[in-house]
């Protein structure tokens, strides 16, 4: 209840009657981060404390962060934890989900709502009232380093993902963040670049999933460290004040990204700037003096006091409470096995997949990465679990009969003769928290975990060891699969046609290993499904200069660059492989009011039951502006019994179909007819089609 907005908005008049009776001082105490007065201590204070934080008992967000708070009128102080994939407070306690990425895979929402309940429940037991994981970023090229953050290229989807986690939150009384308010897409230049875009792109591409997250009642918003159009977006009037709170009309409050997201005090908080975070630097005295002086409108800070007070307010009387026990409870740990095992995708299977245990008496597990803890970036989404059960140990588990024998694949001739010698041939391959991830460089006072993250500057491949390790160990053995692990799009091309089968893990949590050895040996079936293209080459996606002061952003990246350039992918937008098959047939598309209404009939068609995700997209190409060929617009992932079909109905609103007209500045839903696809991917052959006309 307290997500919504109409509830929110009921506790302004008590949150109106504290802010009247404070200070010009009290109120913009409120609006900092409450660690350290940066003004009070010296550089050298600052860059022990930064250098502290690589400690594990003193690292980063170990507990909740506080801003703001008046004990004696009765409001909390907001006290924050990060995420997105756990709760970041603590060591060896949190349940560690996997990645936004992963989760992206499942194309499920109901299920992200559930992991939002999770985390929910340990924010407030670690002593959290807000959770800062919503990370909604949509990835212009997909070696952006902090990918595995969120969800996939489509911003429908990202909105429906983070909406959900939203919900999820919120209902255990903590408020959801949703970060980085805007174009956050570049990890290495984030504190220099400044992202330049049309108005079309902007509207239609990379804000339509914040607008999804705050229409779901998301209780504060994250500023970016970039500029857009120039503009430091922590600054940004247009995009906070303009977009965010008028023509949105958000009722909560925008915080700065940590320590570099303010850089200015009149700017900042003119601009629609709410709170300083995590400390006082810009704001606070210099704040108040800026009031003081006529630079900065009282008017402004009354605005920013009661947003605070309301929405703490809201979450904070009479909130749900949690102890310790829930932390890393069995409960929360089978969601997140729940999702490793709904979001790994197998993307290639001439065969080999499941391995059949009576004939699986000796395993080549190979690569690096195959006996190591892959569960993400070391950055401020790093989460401490009690454990995490790397592929080794899932696979030892699951078929004790099997002697698995490890070999990092650092000697060809050594791997080729184990492989050679095995009854089948598992690889792990990809990336760790040193290929990809948050990157804070020298300037920022040294990368504050050690890792070394960024973006992925050199190739969007695997390195180049393990390009030939699958070139020449993977055609010895007949039984050969390969499992990826990252936070985006790999590219395969180059050995692709070299091993029998592909996995795609992500970083897949605490339990990933448990989930990627039910897979391989068929105890799970696989579901998920790619939320992003997997082109031949790397030219097919926008170009990106990682280290740039200014870069520009096309209208279409990812899958709809592909189709509007009649380019074929390597692997289509989401596509996912079953060990059983599905039939989709007899598709309607009718018009419901203000919504699209699409019917589909769905059979399980073999074997075994199994998740089928049922993609819907619309097509454009009778519209009269340039539009993609056809874009994500509804999903659903539905469960079926061996031989079972169902009727399966997926709506979107209308307002889902408009396209943003810069000229009057205003969406517009053209009246014309729209081919409707619906089916298992993005591709031709796994659609069928039908039509529908909006007059």
């Amino acid at each position: 209840m307290r997500a919504t907005k109409e509830y929110r908005l009921k506790v302004t008049e008590e949150a109106q009657k504290i802010v009247d009776q404070l200070t010009l001082e009290q109120k913009v105490s409120l609006m900092s981060g409450s660690i350290v007065d940066l003004n009070k201590v010296t550089q050298e204070q600052i860059m022990e404390m930064m250098g502290g934080m690589l400690s594990d008992d003193n690292h980063y967000n170990m507990t909740p962060y506080p801003a703001g708070g008046l004990e004696e009128h009765n409001v909390p102080p907001m006290l924050f934890v990060d995420g997105p994939r756990g709760v970041v407070c603590g060591t060896g306690k949190s349940t560690c989900f996997p990645v936004s990425m992963a989760r992206g895979a499942t194309f499920s929402p109901e299920l992200e709502e559930k992991v939002g309940n999770c985390i929910g429940r340990e924010v407030r037991a670690f002593g959290g009232n807000l959770f800062a994981g919503v990370c909604i970023n949509l990835p212009y090229n997909p070696g952006w380093g902090r990918s595995q953050e969120t969800y996939g290229e489509e911003t429908y989807q990202v909105g429906k993902m983070g909406a959900a986690l939203v919900k999820g939150v919120q209902d255990e009384d903590v408020m959801a963040c949703v970060k980085h308010y805007a174009f956050n897409d570049m990890e290495n230049a984030r504190f220099k670049c400044s992202v330049t875009c049309d108005q079309r792109t902007e509207q239609e591409v990379y804000l339509p999933h914040f607008k999804d997250c705050i229409d779901a009642g998301a209780a504060s918003v994250m500023s970016a460290y970039n500029r857009y159009n120039g503009v430091q977006c922590g600054h940004h009037k247009y995009l906070l004040s303009q977009v965010l709170k008028k023509e949105w009309d958000f009722d909560g409050f925008v915080m700065s990204d940590f320590c570099w997201g303010v850089l200015d005090t009149v700017e900042a908080a003119n601009g629609g700037q709410d709170m300083e975070m995590m400390w006082t630097q810009y704001f606070g005295e210099r704040l108040v003096k800026a009031v003081q002086d006529g630079f900065v409108p009282e008017e402004r800070i009354n605005d920013a006091a009661l947003r605070i007070v309301r929405t703490i307010l809201a979450f904070d009387k009479d909130h749900k409470e949690y102890d310790m026990s829930v932390v890393g409870c069995p409960e929360h740990i089978a969601v997140a096995k729940e999702v490793a095992e709904k979001a790994i995708t197998l993307i290639k299977n001439d065969g080999v997949l499941p391995l059949k245990r009576e004939e699986t008496k000796k395993l080549a597990l190979i690569g690096k990465l195959a006996n190591t803890a892959i569960i993400g970036d070391h950055g401020s989404s790093w989460v401490r679990p009690p454990y995490v059960v790397t592929p080794e140990d899932g696979l030892k588990k699951a078929n004790a009969e099997c002697e698995v024998i490890f070999d990092d694949g650092s000697d060809l001739e050594r791997a080729k003769k184990l492989a050679a010698e095995s009854d089948a041939v598992v690889f792990v391959v990809g990336y760790n928290y040193d290929d990809e991830g948050e990157f804070i460089s020298g300037d920022q006072a040294s990368n504050y975990t050690g890792a070394m993250g960024g973006d992925r500057k050199r190739s969007l491949g695997l390195h180049e060891d393990e390009i030939k390790l699958l070139q020449e160990v993977g055609p010895v053995n007949e039984k050969s699969a390969a499992v990826l692990v990252g936070g985006n799009m790999i590219m395969m091309t180059e050995w692709y046609d070299k091993v029998n089968a592909v996995i795609m893990a992500y970083y897949p949590g605490m339990e990933g290993g448990t989930a990627l050895a039910e897979i391989i040996y068929g105890d799970v079936n696989p579901s998920g499904k790619l939320p992003y293209v997997v082109p031949y080459s790397e030219d097919d996606l926008p170009h990106v200069d990682w280290e740039a002061t200014d870069q520009y952003y096309e209208y279409y990246h990812g899958y709809t660059r592909l189709e509007k350039n009649g380019v074929k992918p390597l692997v289509p937008y989401g596509f996912g492989l079953s060990y059983t098959t599905f039939d989709i047939t007899d598709p309607k598309a009718v018009v419901d009011g203000d919504e699209l209404k699409v019917t589909v009939n769905v059979k399980n068609t073999g074997a075994i039951d199994g998740d089928e995700v049922v993609q819907v997209y619309v097509g454009f190409e009778n519209s009269a502006v340039d539009r993609p060929v056809k874009q994500l617009r509804g999903f659903r992932r539905v469960s079926l019994k061996a031989g079972e079909e169902k009727e399966v109905e997926i709506t979107t609103p209308l307002e889902k179909l408009k396209w943003y007209d810069p000229v009057y500045r205003e969406w517009k839903l053209e009246k014309m007819e729209y081919p409707v696809y619906v089916g298992s991917s993005a591709a031709e052959e796994d659609l069928v089609k039908t039509a529908v006309t909006i007059s």
